[in-house]
């Protein structure tokens, strides 16, 4: 099973891929988990694209794919 994590310095966030969902655990320790099938660009997408996020006001971006997602 295989597990992608990316961490920024400074982000309060954690996002990491597992199997076919995105987990999103803010520092409260709540998490979110979404389907990537809700996310075609979020799916297809290579291990280095999907680690080049940035916590934006309202989200996430990725910046390689020009995705944005409110949380």
């Amino acid at each position: 099973m295989p597990l992608f994590t990316s961490r920024k310095q400074q982000q309060n966030i954690k996002v990491s891929f597992q199997d076919d969902m995105l987990l999103v655990e803010h520092p409260d320790s709540k998490q979110q988990v979404f389907p990537l099938a809700f996310f075609p660009a979020l799916r297809d997408a290579n291990e280095d694209e999907r680690n080049d996020w940035t916590q934006t006001a309202n989200g996430i971006r990725w910046n390689k794919l020009g995705f944005d997602l409110s949380i």
